[in-house]
């Protein structure tokens, strides 16, 4: 009963990062288009929230428990993963404008796509919550909940906002109304709810895994921003003064900082 309990707390984290997504499609109930330069900001913010969540959450996290070793062949498995997953799905990738569009079948594919981008992140939050019940960590809704699992459901949020406006950007070019486009873009971080559950009862299971769980976690992450977060920033921003670059280093520092206060808890 227990674990039921707190297989359902963790789902609820995870489907709190899922809906988080939404609120990137939000921006264009105000405003018919966000700047290149403003979107490229948004970008750096999530880069810097990841791997600050990355490095000062899970890695850190991970040398508690566990050899740099086990950490090390954890973040090699965790890159491993995305990069076999793109290379599998490299010719079913999916446009944002399809989404609309879709029927039953594009939708399990499209969904399955997604999962490529955002089930890292729902691994992430469910090896946070290892030590749910535990000693050392914070009441929320009468469980002790770690101060990581706090730290990684805040960052992953954060960090799904600009997703959610980059999947939106599209639909609202084809005009998908505006709660439309807030369900797709929750709809592309769903797999993160599961990957969160998953991801908590192996480590709760087997704990000798839990510094590879960390790694695993945390490589895939930082292999996603440097693969994927840091070339779309820069590609939008190629008609921006240096490229852009200047904004992707702005945003990613103020996500850098943003996260620190989290970090010394």
């Amino acid at each position: 009963m227990v674990l039921l309990e707190n297989l359902a707390l963790v789902f609820v984290a995870g489907f709190i990062t899922a809906l988080a997504t939404g609120l990137g499609a939000l921006p264009f109930f105000f405003f018919d288009e966000i700047s290149d330069r403003r979107n490229v900001l948004l970008w750096g913010l999530s880069s810097g929230i990841m791997v600050s969540a990355s490095v000062f959450g899970l890695i850190e996290e991970g040398l508690a428990v566990g050899t740099p070793l086990e950490i090390g062949a954890g973040m090699a498995a965790g890159v491993l993963l995305v990069v076999v997953a793109h290379d599998v799905l490299v010719d079913a990738d999916i446009d944002p404008r399809e989404y609309e569009e879709a029927d039953f079948k594009k939708l399990v594919l499209i969904l399955g796509i997604l999962t490529v981008h955002s089930f890292p992140e729902g691994i992430a939050v469910g090896v946070a919550f290892a030590d749910l019940g535990l000693e050392g960590g914070v009441p929320v809704l009468g469980f002790t909940v770690p101060l990581l699992a706090v730290f990684m459901t805040v960052a992953i949020s954060i960090h799904n906002i600009p997703e959610g406006t980059a999947i939106s950007i599209p639909l609202k070019s084809m005009g998908v109304e505006r709660w439309k486009m807030v369900w797709w873009a929750v709809f592309s971080s769903l797999p993160q709810p599961i990957g969160a559950v998953l991801a908590f009862g192996f480590v709760r299971i087997a704990r000798e895994f839990l510094p590879f769980g960390f790694g695993f976690a945390a490589g895939a992450m930082i292999y996603l921003v440097l693969s994927e977060f840091v070339p779309e920033a820069l590609d939008i921003g190629s008609d921006l003064p240096h490229g852009g670059k200047r904004e992707l280093v702005a945003g990613f520092a103020i996500g850098v900082v943003a996260m620190l206060p989290l970090t010394l808890i």
